[in-house]
């Protein structure tokens, strides 16, 4: 059995499109309200829906080429150097995105983290499912 298997029939591909689209909303939903309360109301759920998918995207691009180039010349540790411009990179997605500061956007990330904790942990409390563990601790 292969570790992820993506579905071949028009009908499983369209539910898992579906299913990428509800996650992509349920993601946005912290980075909305971290969003509303750092810039004081003028972000928008299209704003965090934004920020969430163009910083994953950007963090892997980012991730993929340090990686790939850096690790010819440096070998392992140029993970760590690709994970911090990674992070640099969404970072700055969240910047452009909310037109923040450096701070606000970190502020936003780390607030949007501590609503994504608290709903996952009400979820499994009141209905016995939670988020999938991805986290790095």
């Amino acid at each position: 059995m292969a570790l992820l298997e993506f579905p071949t029939t028009f009908l499983g591909i369209l539910i898992y499109l579906i299913g990428l689209v509800v996650l992509w909303v349920i993601i946005s939903i912290p980075v909305y309200f971290a969003g509303k309360a750092v810039t004081k109301g003028k972000s928008g759920m299209g704003t965090a829906m934004g920020a969430t998918l163009g910083g994953g995207i950007v963090y892997f691009i980012v991730y993929a080429i340090v990686s790939l180039f850096l690790g010819a010349v440096i070998g392992d540790t140029a993970r760590a150097f690709a994970l911090l411009l990674g992070i640099l990179a969404w970072l700055a997605v969240y910047r452009a995105a909310f037109d923040t500061s450096w701070p606000k956007a970190i502020a936003i990330v780390v607030l949007a983290w501590i609503i994504f904790i608290i709903l996952d942990f009400v979820l499994y409390s009141a209905f016995g499912v939670g988020f999938p563990k991805f986290f790095l601790f």
